[in-house]
């Protein structure tokens, strides 16, 4: 089985100029928790995810319009080829603790992205062999393996809002 098999596409990306909110929006309406980012030639430069962003727009105390991409991305990236075989994504996606990771054609541009989602998904379609849901489960337990002991971080982050704040947002709109 190859990555081109399972992998969602096509990707939607953004840039690092772009603003958080601009990432988040393609995130909802996509439903994905995670946006390759790419340069003014579309190459992956970064990657973003609902996580990053909420957690840069926390701790500087700014909405997400304010913020470009470039605060919040991991520039650091892992990914691989749409011909890797599923085994070394997952091994790949096992060993970084990634949840989810874009895949790019030889010139370095993101054509998918494989998740967790992607993997579960092939593993429910192909469950009559115990042999795909062992590799997933083994995908899975490598990724949630805390990569260190959870340390306080407190110092130069700001006070959350009361949740009587009139700060703290209010979402009204439920997904399907």
């Amino acid at each position: 089985m190859q990555v081109r098999d399972i992998m969602t596409q096509p990707v939607v990306t953004c840039r690092s100029t772009d603003t958080l909110n601009a990432a988040a929006r393609l995130m909802w309406e996509r439903d994905c928790g995670a946006v390759p980012v790419t340069d003014d030639d579309g190459l992956l430069v970064g990657i973003v995810t609902d996580r990053d962003a909420c957690m840069a727009a926390y701790t500087r105390g700014e909405p997400l319009g304010s913020v470009p991409v470039s605060v919040a991305m991991a520039k650091r990236v892992f990914s691989c080829h749409p011909d890797d075989s599923l085994e070394q994504a997952e091994r790949l996606m096992g060993e970084k603790k990634i949840r989810r990771m874009p895949i790019v054609d030889d010139g370095g541009h993101p054509i998918g992205m494989l998740s967790l989602n992607d993997i579960a998904r092939f593993a429910a379609s192909a469950r009559k062999t115990g042999k795909v849901e062992h590799a997933v489960v083994g995908t899975l337990a490598a990724i949630c393996e805390p990569r260190s002991p959870a340390k306080p971080r407190s110092a130069g982050v700001p006070a959350a809002p009361s949740p009587t704040s009139s700060a703290m947002p209010s979402f009204g709109r439920s997904r399907p």
